[in-house]
């Protein structure tokens, strides 16, 4: 019988593995939006899969996460290469991305809380891993389509969504929750916090000059 770690191992093996799936689809979509070719779809859709990963992977001081297991990189070029071909067969509403986007937001504010947690990080920097593991790589694929990025545009709630799932994993960690239930609860709360603000247009505070300045 499997020991507990070694769960826990597996359980965050397959979150990862569904968030690289569902961000290379956005990047391939999101590329094939602004008329890419193969290479350039593959490669936004390779960067936005593994961008928030790796980034927390060097904050944290630990081997990135697709040079230890090229599993990742193998599922992140097939998504890549199939979404692009099966893509093409009919025209796809210009916003479809942020459904797997919004999916795959939450999954990696998850992930990337509990690894950080895992290799003994603080609740506080454990959470804002989670968040970085979250945006960063929907920051690279909308920068590298030349579009402003969601985490800066008013009424995404990007960041929000990712630091409300991350948080849940955190607080529900440190409660004594087991990994499984952590981690369903914090997907929720970050993917209902996004889907949120997409349907009913919620918006976080913004800044607003005094009256009669600007």
């Amino acid at each position: 019988m499997e020991t507990p770690a070694a769960l826990h191992a597996n359980l965050l093996h397959w979150i990862t593995l569904a968030g690289v799936a569902l961000y290379a689809l956005t990047g391939v979509l999101d590329a094939g939006r602004k008329g890419m070719d193969l290479v350039g779809a593959c490669a936004v859709g390779l960067a936005t899969a593994a961008g928030g990963g790796t980034l927390r992977d060097v904050l944290l001081d630990r081997q990135v996460f697709w040079i230890g297991d090229q599993s990742y990189m193998l599922v992140a070029l097939g998504t890549s290469v199939a979404s692009f071909f099966l893509c093409r067969l009919r025209t796809l509403p210009a916003r479809l991305f942020l459904v797997p986007d919004a999916l795959a937001l939450a999954l990696f504010a998850v992930s990337g809380t509990q690894i950080a947690l895992a290799v003994g990080a603080p609740a506080l920097i454990a959470w804002l891993m989670g968040i970085v593991t979250g945006v960063a790589g929907g920051v690279i694929r909308d920068i590298l389509c030349n579009d402003i990025p969601l985490i800066f545009l008013p009424g995404e709630l990007y960041a929000i969504a990712a630091a409300g799932g991350a948080g849940t994993t955190a607080a529900m960690t440190a409660a004594g929750f087991s990994p499984a239930t952590c981690a369903i609860a914090g997907f929720a709360a970050g993917a209902a916090l996004r889907f949120a603000a997409m349907a009913f247009r919620l918006r976080g505070p913004q800044w607003r000059p005094p009256e009669g300045q600007g």
